[in-house]
Parts: C-alpha cells; sequence; structure tokens
C-alpha cells in the first residue's frame, strides 16, 4: 500500500477516541457510588440505636473521620496513578490518614486497658462485622477497577492495592453507623483484619494484572 493511500484509508477510518474525564471527577462519581452502597447497607440492616452518642463521642468521631479520609484520599490516588503523566508519589497521599486511623484504633485499645484491665484483653467473634466489610469492600473496589480498566495497566499493582485500600475504608466507615462493637480489640481485629484481607487480596490480583498487561506487551 502506498503512502498516500494508507493517510487517506487512516483519515476514512478512525473513530473519534472519547477523551476521559478529570481523575477528580472520576474519583468524585466513584465516591458518589459508595455512598449510595454504604447509605443502601445501612438503611437496609439499621442504624445502631446508640449512632448519635457514637457521633458525639470526640475519639469515635475522629476515629471515623480517619476511616473516611483513608477511603476518599486512596481513591483519589487510585485515579491519579492510572495516568502515566501522573508521579508515582500519589501513593503516598493516604498514607497519613491511614497511619492515623491505625494509631487511634491503638490508642483505643491501651486506653480501655489502661481503664479496665485485663478484661479489656476480652475477645469475642464477630464474622457479621467482617462479613459486611468484605462484602461492600470488594464490590467497591472492583467497581473501581473497572472504571480504570483501560487506564490501570500503567501502574496496575498501586492502583488495584489502592483500590482495595479504599473500598474497605469505606466499608468501615459505613460499618460502624450500623454495627456495634464493645471492645477496643475488637474493633482492631476485626475492622483492621477486614480492611487488610480485602487490600492484600487486590493487590494478588494487582499482580495478576501485571503479569498479564507484560504478557500481551510481549506478545505485541
Amino acid at each position: 500500500m502506498r503512502t498516500d493511500e494508507l493517510i487517506g484509508r487512516l483519515a476514512t477510518e478512525l473513530q473519534p477516541v472519547r477523551r476521559l474525564s478529570s481523575p477528580g471527577r472520576r474519583a468524585a462519581l466513584w465516591l458518589g457510588f459508595a455512598a449510595l452502597v454504604i447509605g443502601a447497607f445501612t438503611i437496609a440492616v439499621g442504624p445502631r440505636h446508640d449512632l448519635m452518642d457514637y457521633l458525639s463521642d470526640p475519639h469515635e468521631a475522629m476515629q471515623l473521620a480517619f476511616m473516611v479520609a483513608t477511603g476518599v484520599l486512596s481513591a483519589v490516588a487510585a485515579f491519579q496513578l492510572a495516568l502515566p503523566d501522573r508521579s508515582g508519589h500519589w501513593v503516598l497521599l493516604p498514607l497519613p490518614a491511614a497511619l492515623l486511623w491505625g494509631g487511634s484504633l491503638g490508642m483505643g485499645c491501651m486506653a480501655e486497658v489502661a481503664r479496665l484491665g485485663p478484661e479489656a484483653l476480652a475477645f469475642g467473634t464477630a464474622w457479621s462485622c467482617f462479613r459486611f466489610i468484605v462484602l461492600m469492600g470488594v464490590p467497591l473496589a472492583a467497581s473501581m477497577v473497572w472504571m480504570l480498566r483501560h487506564a490501570g495497566p500503567v501502574r496496575p499493582v498501586p492502583v488495584a492495592v489502592l483500590g482495595g485500600l479504599a473500598g474497605a475504608a469505606l466499608s468501615s466507615a459505613g460499618l460502624s453507623l450500623f454495627h456495634h462493637l464493645e471492645a477496643a480489640l475488637m474493633v482492631l481485629f476485626w475492622h483492621g483484619g477486614g480492611t487488610l484481607l480485602v487490600v492484600l487480596g487486590f493487590l494478588l490480583a494487582g499482580r495478576r494484572w501485571q503479569a498479564r498487561e507484560a504478557t500481551r506487551f510481549t506478545a505485541v
């Protein structure tokens, strides 16, 4: 095929490419979807009976704020990292909020030990708590990865991990609105454990995503 024929064919057959919305706008869209999912769960289960007392407690309110901040900042970072021209340093955006969240859980445990002694270390099962975090966290994180399926292969592992963290953190925050745990140790284990499980799951998914993209690139 001659060059002028190739140019003519490309000019007539090329289809316009839809430009992606800004990362901030797509993050806001996903966060709105997350709010709807969490709101639906809260309405279906019913808010906890002491919700107003929970929200008025300074330590609990601070902990909830850290959970929400971790989820929001993880979502923003994931949508930024999906673009090739963004700095890899965006991965650090949710780190301070996540550390404050973990620190507040640890401080709550130590405060209860100082107040109650060995009784504070009493541990019980709360599989419903764990189940809700996974049931909400996985679909939320998966929906984000789906939104980033075309751009995400630029940095598949951090995008998937941040998606998992965003989904799990917001699910944990939503869970606090309708599920009550007495002991801080149980909150640390079940909320933290559920979040960690979702993040690890999406870490593995991100590595498989990366391997698949590397195989496609090699084949080309």
